[in-house]
């Protein structure tokens, strides 16, 4: 296993078994003996996301959680997620879920906006036209791996019902309107589109690979062989929403251009749309 993927796997497990403390880099850091420095690059160039953000997230799910299946009182909750005061929680919570923890939890719905980082310990070292070569339909025996990095990017889908989602990924695959991307058994690229409409209902790529050239290669695939029409669309975080954790950048690296404003699942979205000649030399960050 690459020496830098099990620091991080290290940093996540002490992280992970440490949800319900006050948490920062220097704790992490100390815990599991690395300058704080080298942990934070590291961290941050194999994910993505700075440890900051990402024990931000998962304290919020972890909030998010007794929110919904406990009758803590919210400032307790507060606490327990490593806030001093029930107004910061409040400040915060709302920011990323977009309704106060009272609302949250009024709305009896949990959904989570982090879960924990599997990581794939002997990724493949390859980019571009490879990735787009190994681009397969999925089929249901795939499924299993297929939601196991829908957990993994969950980031990237705010208000994720499990239970639809699985009906609309059954259909897809019997449709032939899913792709799936593997590193051995791991699935490290997965995307839902609608070959008429030219819309991606879904496309995720595994933390550790997202700056591989998987997104563009994905989007190459559809474009190029699968959809009627000469554009693709998709929908993300509209700008200044403190929950996207790059993905605005990611589609506006690729030549997606910004369209309408909507509402989705009552989330604030935007939808991006990409010409297929603006896809020609762009490469996913």
């Amino acid at each position: 296993m690459p020496k830098n993927i099990k620091n991080v796997m290290t940093a996540i497990d002490y992280i992970e078994n440490h949800l319900h403390k006050k948490l920062d880099l220097e704790t992490v850091a100390s815990a599991v003996h690395y300058s704080k420095y080298h942990l934070h690059r590291m961290f941050t160039d194999t994910l993505g996301l700075t440890i900051h953000d990402y024990i931000q997230r998962r304290q919020l799910t972890e909030a998010a959680k007794l929110l919904v299946f406990s009758e803590k009182p919210i400032l307790e909750i507060a606490f327990i997620a490593g806030y001093e005061s029930q107004q910061s929680f409040t400040d915060i919570f709302k920011a990323m879920y977009k309704k106060t923890p009272n609302q949250y939890r009024k709305a009896e719905e949990f959904y989570p906006l982090q879960l924990k980082y599997i990581l794939n310990e002997n990724p493949t070292n390859l980019d571009g036209k490879e990735w787009r070569d190994k681009i397969i339909f999925a089929t249901p025996e795939d499924i299993p791996q297929w939601l196991e990095l829908v957990y993994l990017v969950v980031d990237g889908f705010p208000y994720l019902d499990e239970k639809q989602y699985l009906k609309k990924l059954q259909k897809s695959i019997a449709n032939k309107r899913a792709l799936l991307l593997k590193d051995a058994d791991t699935a490290v690229g997965i995307m839902a589109f609608h070959e008429l409409t030219g819309s991606i209902d879904f496309l995720g790529i595994h933390p550790q690979y997202r700056k591989r050239g998987i997104a563009k290669a994905f989007c190459e695939k559809v474009l190029y062989e699968l959809v009627h029409s000469a554009q693709i669309n998709i929908t993300t975080f509209r700008e200044g929403d403190k929950a996207d954790t790059g993905y605005r950048k990611t589609w506006k690296s690729l030549g997606f251009t910004e369209a309408e404003l909507l509402i989705e699942f009552g989330y604030p979205t935007q939808r991006f749309i990409l010409q297929k000649e603006k896809l020609k030399g762009k490469k996913d960050e």
